[in-house]
């Protein structure tokens, strides 16, 4: 190779390194985002069947899905759920072409504790039989209930291990309110398979605090994000991402900085008319999300 010829190929090799760290680059040696999941709980669907809410979300692009909130004609993972019902609710989430990965326990605590722990496990059996990843909890807002939650959570923590099912907590006022009262039930219960799922909105819901900072003290025990925007204490959560005050770039970043690897899971979004109106909306909110983690 002569003396130009090799100049050429030097100057195009050190060009196309240039590239690569430019501001804005697409190029294949740019940083990619976070690989997380982003999947999208059936909230936002409850007042249509189950069959369309699958269809919805798999229509809006996820390819899976929690069962966090239960309607008159779904119990999902209840106590109450009947083997057949099961076996229907498990074909259909198969048929589907969208993943369940998910469910939320009920439980009750102003009734003695083996009662609440046999309701747990059934719920935990039936997640198991679903082939659900994780079930999630919500804390207590009775303060003369919390020792009976938390022992409750210990033994669910455990069975759960033995089941291969996560029990996961979200923020959610009360003993779940925010990071003090988060460590405080983490350290309670003290078991490995109690973790947290962080909401965000939740934070400025229930507590009217800054979520990036809430975050900080917990995130070494945070395994799953559960996504919606809030404006102020008590306000409408049912809304599309970026007209709240939630700052996910900073709740990403430190969720990153922890080496967190998901899920992300969409809870929210406007509802519309139409089950297919507020796939648009679950889209765009899926979408808010993967813009922001290329800026992470």
């Amino acid at each position: 190779m002569d003396c130009s010829r090799r100049k050429f190929v030097r100057d195009g090799v050190l060009v196309a390194a240039g590239a690569a760290v430019l501001p804005g680059s697409s190029s294949l040696f740019a940083v990619p985002r976070p690989p997380w999941p982003i999947g999208c709980f059936n909230r936002p669907w409850t007042k249509w069947s189950f069959k369309e809410t699958l269809a919805a979300i798999k229509s809006a692009g996820y390819t899976s899905m929690g069962l966090l909130t239960p309607t008159p004609q779904d119990p999902f993972i209840g106590e109450d759920a009947a083997p057949e019902y099961l076996a229907g609710l498990k074909a259909a989430i198969a048929a589907s072409g969208v993943r369940a990965v998910m469910g939320s326990l009920r439980s009750r605590h102003d009734i003695p504790l083996a009662q609440t722990i046999t309701g747990l496990h059934t719920q935990i059996d039936h997640a198991a039989f679903l082939g659900l990843e994780s079930v999630i909890t919500f804390g207590t807002d009775h303060p003369d209930q919390v020792d009976h939650y938390l022992k409750s959570m210990a033994e669910a923590a455990a069975y759960g291990q033995e089941k291969n099912v996560k029990v996961v907590m979200k923020p959610h006022g009360g003993s779940s309110g925010a990071a003090e009262e988060i460590v405080a039930s983490i350290e309670k219960v003290g078991h490995p398979n109690f973790r947290i799922w962080y909401d965000a909105g939740n934070i400025i819901y229930y507590t009217g605090k800054d979520p990036v900072a809430q975050l900080e003290p917990i995130v070494q025990y945070v395994t799953g994000f559960c996504a919606k925007d809030c404006a102020a204490p008590k306000s409408d959560v049912m809304i599309q991402f970026g007209t709240g005050k939630v700052d996910f770039k900073g709740v990403f970043k430190v969720l990153k900085g922890a080496r967190f690897n998901g899920p992300i899971m969409v809870e929210c979004c406007a509802i519309g008319d139409t089950p297919d109106a507020t796939a648009a909306n679950a889209r765009a909110n899926r979408e808010f999300l993967e813009k922001t983690l290329e800026e992470v």
